[in-house]
């Protein structure tokens, strides 16, 4: 992996800037840049370098975020030194300039732990030729892109499967520590009580561990994991909203930020309030909702639920969508809340990850901006054995790429 990584940095670094040169098949993962996505990215690119060759382009592992964001990710890094990768080995959104690329012809997009661009990286939408995400379907498969999509628990799931039917010899100790980790931390350690492990997830997870009986014992390092991803210690609040953060924008917009705290600790921050304002007013958000995850002993979710907003209608009315939402239900109960601009909830639905939250935000966008249908724009109702969540053909109101909120805060600093 060190050495693979080594090439595609020379090869990156080489054509900086160049109108012509090689082709690049870049692995890009999701704006979040969680573990699942960091992995799956460095994996999946290793894995088609061994099997696939130049004449698909160099395959190129891309962080879809800014080298300085690695930083916020405290698992991601805690997980690499594990594996003996270098930060300084992985390349990030803006090292390479894949916009330049696409003008020229020579990009290739794999995406990973998603499915869809967001509507800034829509010029790179004829170059993607593949998709393997575990998330709502949300695009339309085309003759030019293979798409794998299978809600899992885990991404890397379908990744180890990938390795394990197509190319079992590349699958090294360092290899399947990345994805083993990954898949420990995505389905809570495995605990069916979290409603994220899939018999899928166990299967190559079992896998994964009869293959290398030495790695680190299963217990052991999902609380390793779990420690550095609830580690929030040096973070203001600022860092603690872009640590785990997804976009979405229709009329206006939304940033929907997981806190790995309680909802009730976070609100007892100095100048909360004053701090939510400046930032949603830097990025231009008109409402942004809190998801906490915390959990219990027995390794049970606990979620609540905030939404901030200066504008009390907008607020009131996202409130009110929420707390009637069917699909799923997301069960909230209101709690406490010092801010006068902040509405907290206890969620009784704890199974109801950011994962099941984003698509009801989509439809509360598309019924604000008019777009709903006769049955009041809900998302149809889905087989709990369905390959996809929520409806396939509805893709909702485009997220907004992090380089967009990075233009946005360049220019406020210009300022």
């Amino acid at each position: 992996m060190e050495d693979f990584l080594s090439t595609c940095h020379a090869a990156v670094k080489a054509s900086a800037g160049l109108p012509s040169g090689p082709v690049f098949h870049v692995v890009l993962g999701n704006e979040a840049c969680d573990l699942d996505s960091m992995v799956c990215a460095l994996v999946y690119a290793y894995f088609l370098s061994k099997t696939r060759g130049d004449p698909a382009g160099l395959s190129v592992p891309l962080l879809n975020i800014r080298q300085e964001e690695l930083a916020l990710r405290s698992d991601n890094t805690f997980l690499l030194r594990q594996t003996g990768l270098s930060p300084d080995s992985l390349l990030f959104r803006d090292q390479l300039d894949l916009a330049l690329l696409r003008g020229s012809g020579r990009l290739r997009l794999t995406l990973v732990d998603h499915n869809t661009l967001p509507s800034s990286d829509a010029d790179l939408e004829a170059a993607v030729v593949e998709v393997i995400d575990h998330h709502a379907l949300e695009r339309e498969p085309g003759q030019s892109c293979s798409v794998t999509v299978e809600t899992v628990g885990s991404c890397a799931t379908l990744v180890t499967e990938r390795l394990i039917q197509n190319a079992p010899h590349i699958l090294d100790k360092q290899v399947a520590q990345l994805l083993y980790a990954t898949i420990l931390t995505d389905c809570v350690n495995m605990a069916p009580v979290a409603g994220k492990v899939t018999p899928k997830d166990s299967q190559y997870a079992a896998a994964l561990e009869a293959r290398f009986p030495s790695m680190p014992p299963r217990g052991a390092l999902y609380q390793a994991l779990h420690n550095a991803k609830f580690d929030l210690s040096g973070l203001n609040t600022e860092q603690m909203l872009m640590k785990d953060m997804k976009t979405l924008a229709g009329s206006f917009s939304i940033a929907v930020s997981v806190l790995y705290q309680p909802i009730e600790a976070f609100m007892q921050r100095a100048e909360l309030e004053a701090e939510l304002s400046f930032f949603c007013r830097k990025l231009s958000f008109d409402l942004l909702v809190l998801m906490s995850i915390s959990f219990t002993e027995a390794k049970q979710p606990i979620r609540e639920l905030a939404l901030f907003s200066h504008s009390a209608p907008r607020r009131e009315q996202a409130s009110r969508f929420l707390e009637r939402a069917g699909n799923p239900a997301l069960d909230l109960r209101p709690i406490g809340s010092p801010h006068r601009h902040v509405a907290a909830y206890h969620q009784g639905n704890a199974l109801a990850s950011r994962k099941k939250l984003l698509p009801l935000l989509k439809d509360f966008l598309r019924t604000s901006d008019g777009e709903d249908d006769e049955d009041g724009g809900r998302v149809p109702p889905t087989p709990m054995n369905s390959l996809v969540e929520g409806c396939p053909l509805d893709a909702g109101p485009p997220p907004i790429s992090v380089d967009a909120l990075h233009d946005k805060l360049g220019k406020m600093d210009a300022r």
